[in-house]
């Protein structure tokens, strides 16, 4: 984001589309906390002096989108975001945009045209969303997880924060077990554990004993397999 503003306003757009395939950690946060997503918007706007945040989320997503709609509508209500918000004399709204399930829209600037009203296509770069991005305004684009968990490193600070991990890999993070294991679950833990304690603390083992594993896929359906060897050790 440029450091001084040149009577632009800025935005904060919160990427919550979560269309990679065994991706499900952001929705349920959006389900089970809101609150702490529209907190984290607060903090992070007001931060990097942004005008409005815009939360894009999948439009499959109903439910999630109706608490969130709700959270936020909450926090209008109590003062604590639109005019004036928190009584601080900076002013800042949260929209809620639903997508329409394209799977470009997750790249950041198909989703800065689909909340624009146009057609979601990628954008030709330079320029870059940070200098001209969202209605042709400085804009940082963002995911659910990282503008929730400001809250709480705000409250019990960084240095709480960086004693979970290692050195160079500090901080807490979610992650979906899903496939042949015998407990699917979204769980948080620090950075640096290693897949198999991952997978049989949280995950309950593979099905059939850890031999039985054959690989595992560590993000999107774009990522290598790791092999059995690699998951034992790779953080």
């Amino acid at each position: 984001m440029p450091k001084k503003s040149d009577g632009r306003p800025s935005f904060l757009v919160v990427n919550a589309d979560e269309s990679e395939p065994a991706t499900c950690k952001d929705r349920e946060i959006m389900r089970h906390d809101p609150h702490k997503l529209v907190e984290g918007a607060l903090i992070v706007g007001y931060a990097m002096r942004a005008r409005a945040a815009y939360i894009y989320i999948r439009g499959e997503f109903w439910d999630e989108a109706m608490q969130l709609e709700r959270a936020v509508a909450e926090a209008y209500e109590k003062g604590f975001i639109g005019k004036n918000a928190c009584g601080s004399g900076y002013d800042f709204d949260i929209y809620v945009h639903r997508g329409a399930g394209a799977y470009i829209c997750g790249e950041e600037t198909s989703m800065l045209s689909s909340i624009e009203g146009v057609i979601g296509k990628p954008r030709m770069k330079p320029p870059y969303p940070a200098g001209t991005g969202l209605y042709g305004c400085p804009t940082t684009v963002t995911n659910v997880e990282t503008v929730s968990t400001v809250p709480t490193i705000m409250r019990r600070g960084g240095s709480w924060f960086a004693s979970f991990g290692r050195k160079n890999n500090h901080g807490t993070k979610l992650y979906c077990l899903s496939g042949h294991i015998n407990n699917p679950c979204t769980v948080e833990d620090e950075m640096s554990i290693s897949l198999r304690e991952l997978i049989e603390r949280h995950g309950g083992g593979v099905r059939g004993g850890w031999d039985n594993l054959l690989g595992v896929i560590p993000g999107g359906s774009s990522t290598p397999i790791i092999s059995k060897e690699l998951c034992e050790t790779v953080l």
